[in-house]
């Protein structure tokens, strides 16, 4: 093969390979604000940590769907924790693991969901500490995050509509 022709195939790899450099993506664009930034506040005290378990018990025997249900309080640690009749083991790690995550990240683990699912983002499973599966609520009062409530045992939709009938006793 002559100078010529290896000079030629090179330059034409090399227009190649910078055809398929990556373009600038959505990820890509810079917010001027921050999302999510919401600040943390005093721990939730057991009393309404209970309160909050006993509306998301309430929520799931009305449609019989047996839950393991978790509240952590600002600092991420475990406040209460119910587990109904029937509900499936694994799920009682699940119930806390959204709990923490919710907290820990500032937003509903529906957030990273449909991240995954739907917005084709799955370097969010790279992330310490993250589940991406619905069911996890941060408990805000005031402007602040006191605690937040993680629900498993169902589906994604029904782990949500329980956990959702437990944030509503906080405001």
């Amino acid at each position: 093969m002559s100078f010529k022709t290896i000079a030629t195939l090179a330059a034409a790899a090399l227009v190649a390979a910078s055809s398929f450099a990556q373009q600038p993506t959505a990820r890509d664009t810079v917010p001027d604000n921050m999302g999510f930034n919401i600040p943390y506040g005093a721990p939730i005290s057991l009393e309404r940590a209970n309160a909050a378990l006993a509306a998301a018990v309430a929520e799931a025997r009305k449609h019989n769907w047996p839950m393991n249900m978790a509240v952590v309080d600002s600092g991420n640690n475990l406040v209460a924790f119910n587990r109904m009749d029937g509900a499936q083991l694994a799920s009682i790690q699940v119930s806390q693991h959204k709990a923490h995550a919710a907290l820990g990240y500032r937003r509903e683990t529906k957030v990273f969901e449909n991240g995954v699912q739907e917005g084709n983002l799955p370097y969010l499973l790279t992330l310490d500490g993250l589940i991406a599966s619905r069911g996890g609520i941060p408990l805000v009062e005031g402007g602040k995050i006191i605690g937040a409530i993680g629900c498993s045992g169902g589906s994604g939709s029904q782990d949500e509509v329980v956990c959702k009938a437990g944030a509503a006793t906080v405001k």
